[in-house]
This record gives structure tokens, sequence and C-alpha cells, in this order.
């Protein structure tokens, strides 16, 4: 089987302060949880849902384009901003934003902590037998509505190492062509602190070997 393009869909960074970066008068940065405020429904309308309750402050970053970023802070790591880019890889104009909006700021963030990376592969119509086989050796496949959650047989909701899932990406972006995609969703536990932006061609090279092992396909992620 050829080599596989594989793309970052999501990005989730951590440093002291992101708020420095976006100064200027194209960004509006909107407070909904923090000291003497608590506006929950805002965030619901933003992102679909609600802040957890780790979540001890929650600000929204607009920028002038319409884009809406979440700012959070955990109460693990209060004195940490966590910045998510989510839906790099898309076939919308949103996911062009918001790759523009990263090389905006990405010389300013390379000593930027690396927190939480989403890889991507899209396969027109399906996901090849072959593949899913493979990963069904190492994880339990568990469907919910649209999506098949694949899950080590300790898991519960999620796993703080790697997630992955598969769904039909066109019926999430109204798409003509029927695409379904694999995701691997790798967390703070599986980097453990090591990489920052900076580091982030090693970070993919730990990626692609990961992925290979679980489903036996050779992947060259693509560089952001």
């Amino acid at each position: 089987m050829k080599i596989r393009k594989a793309r970052i869909d999501s990005l989730n960074l951590r440093r002291d302060n992101f708020e420095d970066l976006f100064m200027s008068k194209d960004y509006i940065i909107e407070p909904v949880k923090g000291i003497g405020i608590f506006e929950p429904h805002r965030w619901l309308k933003e992102f679909g849902k609600l802040p957890t309750r780790n979540i001890i402050e929650a600000k929204i970053l607009h920028t002038s384009n319409g884009l809406v970023l979440p700012l959070k802070r955990f109460a693990a790591t209060p004195y940490k901003q966590t910045l998510e880019f989510a839906g790099l890889y898309g076939y919308t104009s949103q996911s062009k934003l918001l790759k523009s909006l990263l090389g905006d700021v990405y010389e300013h963030i390379q000593d930027t902590l690396i927190t939480r990376i989403d890889v991507a592969i899209d396969f027109k119509r399906r996901i090849p037998k072959v593949v899913t086989t493979k990963l069904n050796k190492s994880r339990i496949p568990f469907e919910y509505r649209n999506t098949v959650y694949s899950k080590t047989a300790s898991e519960k909701k999620t796993n703080p190492h790697i997630n992955i899932y598969t769904y039909p990406k066109h019926l999430k972006e109204s798409l003509d062509e029927e695409i379904m995609r694999l995701e691997f969703s790798f967390r703070g536990a599986y980097f453990r602190g090591q990489f920052q932006v900076k580091h982030l061609n090693r970070a993919i090279l730990k990626m692609q070997k990961t992925i290979k092992r679980f489903i036996g396909l050779e992947v060259a992620i693509q560089p952001l």
C-alpha cells in the first residue's frame, strides 16, 4: 500500500498568556468564565457545549474575519492558557482562515508547548478493510450516532494518550463527495510535555510511527 497523506486537523497549545498576540483592533477577546463572570450560554452557542468544571477561566477569541477560538485556563494548570486551533483540515473557507491565522502567529509561538494534535486521514467512500481489520486487533469499535470510536478494553469516555475515531466527513461539512475520515487524537499524556512548536517535525515522526503500528499504513503527515 502506498504512502498516504495525513494532515493536522487540530492543534492545542499552552503558554503563560496568548492574549498578548491578539492586542490589535483585528481581535476581540470576550470573557465567558472567571472571577465574577459566568456566561456559559455564550460558550454553548459558539462551541456547541458548555465549559467543563475543570475550566477555571474561559474566553472567546473573535477575529475580524469571523473566526472564534476558545482560550482556557484549567484548574490543573491555572497559570497557563490553552488555545485551540480546531478544524485546520477541512473543506470550507473557515479552515483556510484558521490556517492563515495560525500562520500569522506561528513565528511567535515557537516556544509554546504542544498539548494535543489531531491527525486526519481522509478516504473516498470508505476506509479500506485492511486498515479497520488491523485497528480492530488492538482497539474495540464502539459506534455512537455517525461516529465509530476505537477504544481499549479498559478506557471509558476518553483516553489520555490517544483517541481514535472514524466518521463521515461529508456529512459534517455537507460535501457532494463521500469522504470517510480516520482521525487520531494525540493527547497530553502522549506528548508528556516534550514537544514545543519548534519541535513539531519530531512530533510528526513520532505520530507517524504510532499510526503505522495501529493500522499498518505508512502515512506522511503534512507540515503546517
